[in-house]
């Protein structure tokens, strides 16, 4: 009985453990919207898992983000809990934290 307990505990982990998002890939061209996001991000102060810039061309390395209002290489929500990652805005130095 208890190897079924812990064996249905273990299952219960896998199944819900969502895999981690490789932050390192994600930037580009990014458009916020309010339904059906790529990823739901966070905006924190301390501890991100990505530090962005924003930037007006050549979003080509981690971190660097142009807002775009139409084609965009990745859709993100802004939600205040649950996010598939944190970001914090910065003016230097973007990138994986």
């Amino acid at each position: 009985m208890k190897k079924l307990l812990l064996l249905l505990m273990f299952a219960t982990l896998t199944l819900s453990a969502k895999p981690k998002v490789d932050v390192s890939r994600i930037y580009g061209k990014i458009q916020f919207v309010d339904s059906f996001p790529d990823y739901k991000v966070q905006i924190v102060d301390a501890f991100p898992d990505l530090r962005v810039k924003k930037v007006t061309a050549f979003p080509d390395a981690p971190g660097k983000w142009q807002i775009v209002n139409s084609f965009p290489d990745y859709k993100i929500q802004i939600v205040n809990a649950f996010p598939d990652f944190k970001v914090k805005y910065v003016d230097a130095f973007p990138g994986v934290e």
